[in-house]
């Protein structure tokens, strides 16, 4: 990954409530439901989000500024100057790779007896025990403390609105076809990130896995539109209802309701039901519709030729 400063568009001096807007308005805008076929949109998308996860997090970020860990939060080699991803013996910054050398094929090399030395027990692989056992010099580190764990994979997963609100935990496949449960935050929100801790890839050099970031979005929704914590959902009435009112029954998240409708409700307004939105936290608005006898009606139609001729009424200027 970049730099996520850069990713974010943020200084490094930027507060935390600098960095959460600026991610949220990227997400807003490169969010996989904004764009269902774009690919880069896709991986910004996740980018975006991964540098947010860094930064979000103090300790990470910490670490991150004073130069511990990388953009991907592995640990940064230190001690004799090995580049792992560049060619041996290279100094840290310096570029590297032309010689073919990974870090596989040097920690292979320096554990197979590197110019000529091998690693005694309790001391350094060089001969000196001055180090305390088990120090390892590529870097500085005793017991393998330092060696990077592997790669972090990002996933996406769609939950209703229904799963949402309920909370508990829903299935997600990785990458690698494993498929795991993830626990859902409460209240959710859009575009939230859940670690799956040593769910990633697994570390060419022997240390932990890397982690899942699952970045979790809400599926469209059948029946429900959702406005932040708000959701608004159509209630079809038949033509007396709306004339002679009625109670009529509401879907919702935690189940049906009846509503209450008076007699002549405004169809053009929505009719509001507090608390029944996402988490108890929004709220709900009922659209009426007028749905009228499918094939017609030959004593409606008479009605309402009566009213046009002896009782007209004007609803538009």
């Amino acid at each position: 990954m970049r730099e996520p400063y850069t990713v974010l568009g943020v200084s490094k001096s930027a507060s935390e409530k600098e960095i959460k807007s600026a991610y949220r308005k990227l997400a807003k805008s490169l969010h996989p439901d904004q764009n269902p076929d774009d690919k880069k949109a896709h991986d910004k998308f996740a980018e975006v989000t991964a540098a947010y996860d860094l930064l979000s997090d103090k300790t990470k970020r910490g670490q991150y500024d004073r130069g511990e860990i990388d953009a991907e939060g592995n640990p940064k080699f230190a001690g004799f100057g090995f580049d792992p991803s560049g060619m041996r013996g290279a100094r840290p910054g310096a570029g590297g790779g032309a010689s073919g050398f990974n870090a596989e094929d040097i920690l292979k090399e320096f554990m197979s007896g590197f110019g000529g030395a091998r690693r005694q027990p309790g001391g350094n692989p060089f001969g000196g025990g001055g180090q305390g056992a088990g120090w390892d010099p590529f870097t500085g580190t005793s017991s393998g403390g330092g060696v990077p764990k592997g790669d972090d994979v990002t996933v996406t997963l769609a939950v209703s609105l229904e799963e949402a609100h309920k909370g508990g935990s829903v299935p997600v496949t990785l990458p690698s076809g494993k498929t795991v449960s993830v626990k859902l935050p409460s209240p959710l929100e859009e575009g939230q990130q859940v670690r799956l801790r040593g769910q990633g890839r697994p570390s060419p050099l022997g240390g932990k896995p890397g982690d899942a970031l699952v970045t979790i979005r809400f599926a469209r929704n059948a029946r429900f539109r959702r406005d932040g914590n708000d959701l608004r959902v159509d209630v079809p009435i038949t033509l007396y209802e709306a004339v002679l009112g009625a109670k009529v029954r509401v879907p919702t998240l935690d189940g049906a309701v009846e509503l209450n409708l008076p007699p002549g409700p405004d169809t053009g307004k929505a009719m509001r039901l507090r608390g029944k939105g996402l988490f108890g936290k929004g709220d709900l608005y009922a659209n009426l519709r007028i749905i009228l006898p499918e094939g017609g009606d030959p004593d409606l139609e008479s009605l309402m030729r009566f009213w046009r001729d002896q009782k007209p009424y004007k609803v538009r200027d």
